[in-house]
């Protein structure tokens, strides 16, 4: 009788365990396991340069800017480019997707009109210099 009990009781504390374990997970945020993301949605030429439409997602307290490069890959307009950031301080950091816009300015010399076949890339970049979430994309204008 006794060894029964006791193997009970260990099945039981065994079963409580578990469920603990399953009710924290269950009742922790979803977005906590959520990694800092990019998705580029859309790349589009707005005067005076270009504009992509990006949703992100960031953690608390992240200290970053978002940066978005564009190289115009069409054969006549080889080797354009055109640049633009969002300040850490404009990022909305809560676990959740945001989407912004960004202003793209084009470097000097450089041309993009529509047809034109772009090579568009979004990456988080920090204060310590390093860049990371890279995503890459093509697109025509």
């Amino acid at each position: 009788m006794k060894s029964s009990r006791l193997r009970h009781r260990l099945a039981g504390t065994a079963a409580l365990t578990v469920l603990v374990g399953a009710g924290a997970l269950a009742t922790a945020p979803a977005a906590s396991a959520k990694a800092n993301l990019i998705a580029i949605n859309k790349v589009a030429l707005h005067a005076p340069g270009l504009q992509m439409k990006v949703t992100y997602s960031c953690d608390p307290g992240m200290n970053h800017q978002l940066v978005a490069n564009v190289f115009n890959a069409s054969t006549v307009h080889n080797g354009s480019e055109a640049a633009g950031t969002v300040k850490k301080d404009k990022l909305i950091c809560d676990y959740a997707d945001h989407t912004v816009q960004v202003n793209l300015r084009v470097q000097v010399g450089s041309s993009f009109d529509k047809g034109d076949k772009v090579k568009a890339v979004v990456f988080y970049f920090d204060d310590e210099g390093f860049s990371y979430a890279r995503q890459e994309t093509a697109a025509v204008l």
